[in-house]
């Protein structure tokens, strides 16, 4: 059995939370099962500048830094592969900020 294996990273965590939402409540408008939101770790991307140019800082010998943090957040949706709810899916609105992947997996069986 196949599903769509859909993938969401971003910087604004609200986005991605209200197209989860979105997701979720397509997939159970159509009957299809599914799996997550699944949080994976959140990168975090860390810069620190001189505030001067110089590079002396401001006064009494000490270098003063800006220190900039920017976190991007993702989750995992498992979706279960049904056309129309798929197709719902892929209509969504995403936002400038957010990326979106959906792949088709199979879905493999323990024996």
């Amino acid at each position: 059995m196949e599903f769509a294996r859909v993938k969401l990273a971003g910087r604004n965590l609200e986005e991605i939370q209200a197209i989860c939402d979105q997701i979720i409540e397509i997939a159970k408008k159509y009957g299809v099962s599914y799996r997550g939101p699944i949080p994976l770790p959140t990168k975090k991307l860390k810069v620190q500048t001189l505030k001067t140019p110089c590079g002396d800082g401001t006064g009494h010998g000490n270098a003063t830094w800006d220190r900039w943090e920017m976190r991007i957040h993702r989750r995992i949706l498992d979706v279960g592969s049904n056309e129309r709810a798929l197709r719902q899916i892929v209509r969504i609105q995403i936002p400038e900020g957010v990326k979106i992947d959906i792949e088709l997996k199979e879905k493999y069986e323990h024996q």
